[in-house]
């Protein structure tokens, strides 16, 4: 799969430069925009927009979602160089989700560098990240592909739907890490993920059979497929924010002990709390809802989670949730490399180290 990354990730870049280009001028705003009612400011837009939208895509980031798009294409029988612009839909979705993600929850690190709010303000970023939800859905208004205004129509629908949902995955996710001691169940916690990281999946999934025209249960099943692998991709994220502090993972591109300093109720840390003495429960707690923790309380509530067993647990649904992922697509009419890299993916979730 790292070879299928690789592979496409210039011709994403590449498209999603069409979509908003590294340089922002009057000719791009009118045609993409419309005419101005008075005049645009190019410059303040390059700043407010394009700058800060790029800096975090030249960061790094594996482009997963929108070359899963791409897979899944090729698998369904057609061109994917065809369908290039429909690859930004998840690809941007998900960075502008970043940018907003990280200034709610007071993030320091993006990818390796300062998290964007640190660098061109709170307000910048907010509106750069807000922006992302909205200008992928202009891919659909040009309908490149030409697609019937049907399955126009019904992805757009699916992006709405799908979007909803996962501001009730990032709201959960705010309450819990805002509270001391909320009782959260492994189900909840898994919902959450199914809400915030899986809708994006799956829109990955339901836009590539949309747009291709596939049957309704066709689409439910990828669509299935890519929901399990997210969460899965959640779950394993959270295990290496662990490994990472403990000096186990490669570079991971966010604060030693992000997940700790930020109060997340993981499911490590929901595992952890069941399974430590009453003691332990408590002082795991304590860290997570304290306003800041130095690094000795970060490496104290890790070792916690380590003694627990959290962390073969966690991986263990992990790799429960990648084999649900797929007996999903098993009676799909996928040929067999199409097959081999979908099966793939849902392992390299899971063991990626970075």
């Amino acid at each position: 799969m790292r070879e299928t990354l690789a592979e496409w990730r210039p011709a994403v870049d590449e498209a999603i430069t069409d979509l908003v280009p590294r340089e922002v001028d009057a000719d791009y705003l009118e045609a993409y925009f419309g005419e101005p009612t008075y005049e645009y400011d190019p410059d303040g837009i390059q700043r407010a927009l394009a700058d800060p939208l790029w800096e975090l895509l030249d960061r790094g980031g594996k482009r997963w979602r929108a070359v899963l798009f791409l897979v899944f294409i090729e698998g369904f029988g057609e061109d994917p160089e065809r369908y290039l612009p429909y690859a930004c839909i998840p690809e941007i979705l998900h960075n502008g989700t970043i940018i907003v993600d990280d200034v709610e929850d007071e993030a320091r690190k993006r990818r390796g560098e300062p998290a964007l709010h640190h660098i061109y303000g709170r307000d910048v970023a907010l509106n750069a990240g807000n922006a992302m939800y909205f200008l992928p859905l202009k891919v659909l208004t040009q309908n490149p592909a030409a697609l019937p205004a049907d399955r126009q129509l019904a992805a757009y629908e699916m992006l709405i739907a799908e979007l909803n949902r996962t501001h009730l995955g990032q709201g959960m996710d705010i309450c819990w890490h805002n509270e001391r001691d909320p009782q959260i169940t492994p189900d909840q916690y898994l919902e959450m993920c199914a809400c915030k990281t899986g809708c994006l999946g799956r829109i990955v999934a339901r836009l590539a059979a949309i747009v291709t025209g596939q049957p309704e249960a066709v689409e439910r099943a990828v669509a299935d497929y890519a929901e399990l692998t997210a969460v899965a991709f959640q779950i394993g994220d959270d295990i290496l924010d662990v490994e990472n502090s403990l000096g186990r993972a490669g570079e991971f591109g966010k604060e030693f002990g992000n997940d700790v300093r930020e109060g997340k109720k993981t499911l490590l840390v929901i595992h952890a709390i069941e399974k430590s003495s009453p003691e332990k429960a408590e002082r795991l707690q304590e860290i997570l809802a304290a306003d800041s923790t130095t690094d000795e309380e970060v490496l104290e509530a890790l070792s916690i989670i380590e003694e627990a067993g959290s962390i073969e647990y966690a991986r263990e649904r992990a790799l429960g949730l990648a084999e649900q992922a797929r007996a999903e697509i098993e009676d799909l009419e996928f040929d067999e490399e199409t097959t081999r890299k979908l099966r793939e993916f849902t392992m390299f979730v899971i063991e990626r180290d970075v």
